[in-house]
């Protein structure tokens, strides 16, 4: 029995010591997830996240011949859930993060390696959130002010503002901040690694910087978001100037890729170049916050190019060398045919599978004056037909009294002219498009 006694305290005593000789500490703070330390701070891990319910009400009144139709949408679900491992090595001057959002169907935020060669120059490599954004678009989703991003941040970037590439980041000077940031991306937006993924860049590079002014000092630890969760006791103020240019972009926001495709005069990929201004004003004081954002972009290399390839098709149809007006009226309608067949096998809406249609047929015959003359006048004669019918109807209309309006003859009669009326912009619509042709 001495000799368990004697061995449980050398053990102990020896646990003891290891742990005063090299501190590993564990500890959870809500809101900042589990963080892990070893040798002395030296190495540190931490697993953090949030989520972020949403309960979303709809209602829709509907009217249709036997009356109205109230239709209810209640959806509960998480506007993001997201879990972040993040790490660094402080002797080796290394970090690491991983960053995912599972309420997306591409969960993959961010995933980068960064060097700290000094206190005030970082140096980032992978997919992370750029600052070549507007200032909001920096802040992750659990430090906004509001619920949902802003109009400008919505029209200007996109949801997320993630992009893969090198990104440095300097600072210098402690009362009078200067902060210069480079960044070197696909120009492509989040989750775009090269031509052998399955989601491939398009067009170039996108190089751009950021300088960040800080007259009166930084912000409080933990107190970069837009909101003063902290209180600053005296006046802080941030202003920032940010520019970018993607070189051949196929997004209408330059931060991503695939949404639109410009093509040259041979159907090759034309990508206009995109270029991006941000100011931003960011000031906190006791609980109060203010925060102004400006926006400017434009697009250039546009000229010359086409949308799609069904229009260079058309292009180089009616550049083709002339033949006879009725061998030419036979080309074009076996011409029509074929595009005819190819759209209705697209899978888009019949009413845009029509106006497709429509718009390739204006563009064959608007070289022939005369079909060009029958088309205004078959539709000129389609709208008066629709506008005597809807005349008719609101005679009919002239018969129910004003207490009435409940009747369902008279509901009928109401949505059969509301239905003439959309028929009736719609034809006015077509006779603008085969007037400007």
């Amino acid at each position: 029995m001495k000799k368990i006694s004697f061995l449980i305290t050398i053990f102990i005593t020896t646990f003891i010591t290891a742990q005063e000789s090299s501190q590993n500490k564990s500890d959870f703070d809500f809101g900042n997830g589990v963080s892990l330390s070893f040798e002395d701070g030296d190495y540190n891990f931490s697993i953090n996240g949030y989520i972020k319910p949403t309960y979303v009400y709809n209602e829709m009144t509907s009217i249709v011949d036997g009356g109205t139709i109230n239709e209810f949408n209640r959806q509960f679900k998480s506007k993001n859930s997201v879990l972040e491992i993040s790490g660094n090595a402080k002797k080796e001057k290394v970090s690491f993060s991983i960053r995912m959002d599972y309420s997306l169907s591409n969960p993959l935020l961010e995933a980068w390696v960064g060097y700290h060669p000094s206190k005030s120059i970082n140096v980032y490599f992978g997919q992370k959130n750029s600052f070549l954004n507007n200032r909001e678009m920096i802040f992750n989703e659990d430090i906004l002010q509001f619920t949902d991003r802003s109009l400008l941040s919505q029209n200007h970037t996109n949801s997320y503002g993630q992009e893969f590439g090198l990104f440095i980041e300097t600072t210098f000077g402690e009362e009078f901040i200067l902060s210069p940031k480079f960044a070197v991306t696909s120009g492509d937006g989040r989750n775009s690694f090269g031509e052998d993924s399955r989601d491939s860049d398009l067009g170039g590079v996108k190089f751009g910087a950021r300088l960040d002014l800080y007259p009166f000092g930084n912000f409080s630890k933990g107190n970069e978001g837009s909101v003063d969760l902290v209180g600053e006791q005296k006046l802080i103020m941030e202003l920032g100037f940010a520019y970018s240019k993607n070189i051949g972009t196929s997004h209408r926001t330059g931060n991503g890729h695939g949404d639109i495709m410009f093509y040259d005069a041979d159907g090759n990929n034309n990508l206009p170049d995109y270029e991006k201004i941000f100011i931003d004003l960011l000031l906190k004081y006791k609980g109060f916050s203010f925060l102004a954002e400006y926006a400017d972009a434009a697009a250039s290399g546009l000229n010359e190019t086409y949308t799609d390839t069904f229009n260079l098709l058309i292009k180089d149809w009616n550049e083709m060398e002339e033949v006879n007006s009725n061998s030419s009226k036979i080309l074009n309608n076996n011409m029509l045919k074929k595009l005819s067949s190819i759209i209705k096998s697209l899978d888009i809406e019949t009413n845009e599978k029509n106006n497709l249609i429509f718009d390739f047929e204006l563009q064959l015959s608007k070289a022939d004056s005369e079909e060009i003359n029958k088309k205004i006048m078959f539709i000129k004669r389609k709208i008066s037909e629709l506008e005597d019918e809807s005349n008719q109807f609101q005679n009919n209309l002239e018969f129910f009294s004003s207490s009435s309006s409940e009747n369902p003859l008279f509901k009928n009669v109401s949505s059969k002219i509301d239905s003439i009326n959309e028929k009736i912009e719609f034809w006015k619509a077509r006779l603008r498009k085969v007037k400007s042709a």
